[in-house]
């Protein structure tokens, strides 16, 4: 059982860590070694001998590992991001890296995603120094920079440049998991994520011919391009479900006492409208999507000019990249060609391992009200890039949060923050998953 000194620290953790600003700019514009150099000085403090590694000066990554008691056993990884993205301090009630802690509640940019957890492991791994507790199996951990962006400075290299030091891991636990999802008629949820759609960012250009404003052109690149970025924001994609969420789905219709026509679209996007408001946790997994996002043409009003540029936030199921490729060749059409900017893989984690059983228990020990249900994420992770290493990826960062407290809607939001109590629960799920896991 985590220690009271545990629980102060994991408050005071991510205070510090909020302090330190690791703004993620893209492009390279960001600096993570400040916070990666706080994370080994606490893994040192707990006996630990961390190691620092940078692809890019001052984009800094700490792995560490802990040795098991059963030498026989898988490795886990157990990793977090050091980077945020950007925060204005005018739209927030605190400044965004003050680490406030206010009425039970610390505020600050990397609050929820994710100095908390960063903040919860290096918390608990103190405490096993103080207790001499030692994990059944190897824990690889890792702290990453990059992950707001291309993950290249990050968990990219790590994978790429230095697969020894994930030796024998073949799991690994991040963001984005095991938090309280509150219902609106009384029930506490608690998604632990078994996959993630993969990412397919597109940029789109249209070209044509360059000409007058004043004159008929139907070889006119803003046309075109508008023309396909309309048929790609209307677009309805099918119904794709994968293992994962088809898991999810069943198991919220016991929880909810209804049918599921699984095999039957309709039936499927009905039953998603009884769920109500649990309905969130898998809507945005059950089919691929196209976003677009930014468009950029002309430099003049008069001039038609030669091309236009657009860009799109692709997701895709996990085995939906074929279908997702095939469709955007159709909806762009023979004018306009499209590539990624940015692309990775889905994942998909079984959900009968012994592994998600372990977490579900550690969950349900310390929230014996709640329900714990596996489900997708609809973006992604650094568990993306760590999959080439063959190691299978869940999203698991306990917290227990009160009703009303929108977590989803604070990753990357305004007044990002984390009550005290969610964090002392976090801390005390990790410790009892780790031990045993």
């Amino acid at each position: 059982m985590a220690d009271q000194q545990a629980l102060d620290e994991v408050v005071r953790f991510t205070s510090d860590l909020i302090r330190i600003d690791t703004t993620n700019r893209g492009g390279g514009d960001c600096r993570e070694r400040p916070a990666a150099e706080y994370a080994a000085a606490r893994l040192a403090e707990a006996g630990l001998e961390p190691t620092l590694l940078e692809r890019t000066e001052g984009r800094t990554n700490v792995v560490a590992r802990i040795e098991g008691t059963d030498p026989s056993a898988d490795a886990l990884l157990v990793h977090g991001h050091l980077d945020v993205v950007p925060a204005d301090a005018a739209n927030w009630s605190v400044h965004p890296f003050s680490g406030e802690v206010r009425d039970g509640v610390v505020w600050g940019r990397g609050a929820v995603d994710m100095k908390n957890m960063d903040a919860m492991i290096l918390a608990v791994l103190a405490a096993w120094a103080r207790a001499g507790v030692r994990p059944r199996r190897d824990l690889v951990v890792a702290f990453t920079a990059d992950e707001e962006a291309s993950a290249e400075d990050g968990s990219g290299f790590l994978a790429d440049r230095h697969p020894h030091l994930f030796e024998g891991c073949t799991e690994g636990i991040s963001e984005s998991g095991a938090f309280t999802f509150h219902d609106g008629g009384g029930r506490r949820i608690y998604p632990i994520a078994a996959g993630e759609r993969g990412t397919a960012w597109l940029t789109l250009t249209a070209r044509g011919r360059a000409g007058h404003g004043s004159k008929p052109n139907r070889s006119n690149a803003v046309t075109r391009l508008a023309a396909a970025v309309a048929r790609i924001g209307a677009h309805e994609w099918p119904l794709r479900l994968t293992p994962t969420v088809r898991a999810a789905l069943s198991e919220l219709a016991v929880l909810y006492g209804l049918d599921a026509d699984l095999d039957d679209p309709d039936a499927t996007d009905d039953f998603l409208d009884k769920l109500g408001p649990a309905a969130a946790l898998v809507r945005p997994t059950v089919r691929n999507s196209a976003n677009p996002t930014m468009l950029s043409a002309g430099y003049k009003v008069n001039v038609i000019p030669g091309a236009a540029v657009a860009h799109v936030d692709g997701r895709y199921v996990p085995g939906g990249e074929d279908e997702f490729r095939a469709t955007l060749d159709e909806l762009t059409g023979p004018d306009v060609d499209w590539e990624y900017q940015h692309h990775e893989v889905a994942l998909q984690a079984p959900v009968d391992s012994p592994t998600f059983a372990r977490m579900r228990a550690a969950v349900e020990e310390f929230a014996p009200e709640g329900h714990v249900v596996p489900y997708c994420m609809s973006g992604g992770t650094d568990a993306k890039q760590f999959s080439r290493l063959g190691i299978t990826g869940y999203g698991f960062a306990p917290l227990k949060l009160p009703e009303g407290f929108d977590y989803q809607a604070l990753f990357h939001g305004v007044d990002e923050r984390v009550p005290v109590e969610a964090l002392h629960f976090g801390v005390r799920v990790l410790d009892r998953f780790l031990r045993t896991a």
